[in-house]
């Protein structure tokens, strides 16, 4: 079961930048739960948090394969990511973008984290159960 973070708890930044290569190779499951948490910031700035693929953790796709929503606040925001669609993925890593305006200083500041957990068999087979069901 893999979970760790795509960006480090607590990592502060001012400029662009990727997170560290994280290897799903060994996950039981193609889909995960990120979740990023912003715990600082200042005003009137933005943050853009994507997450790019790899096979060979060499060679990154342009194209991102998920990315949260532009961010302007402190708070904690989920997403699913779903490999099952992308076989060839075997690692991925984090990459953002900041963005400062107005008065003050131009150089943006946030502290966040982002963390990938997989999600179990079980819930998801629940979760397809109960979307069946729904529909039925």
């Amino acid at each position: 079961m893999i979970e760790t973070f795509l960006v480090p708890d607590k990592t502060v930044v001012s400029a662009k930048g990727d997170g560290p290569t994280i290897d799903l190779s060994g996950a039981g499951n193609r889909v995960f739960l990120l979740t990023l948490e912003i715990t600082k910031i200042i005003e009137q700035e933005s943050l853009d948090v994507a997450v790019h693929g790899s096979a060979d953790a060499t060679t990154w796709d342009a194209k991102s394969i998920i990315a949260f929503p532009q961010k302007f606040y402190r708070g904690e925001t989920p997403l699913l990511l779903d490999l099952r669609a992308h076989p060839e993925v075997k690692f991925v890593r984090a990459h953002w973008e900041v963005a400062r305006w107005g008065r003050g200083t131009e150089i943006p500041m946030f502290e966040f984290g982002v963390k990938i957990k997989e999600v179990p068999a079980e819930i998801l087979r629940a979760a397809a159960a109960a979307e069946t069901k729904a529909l039925a």
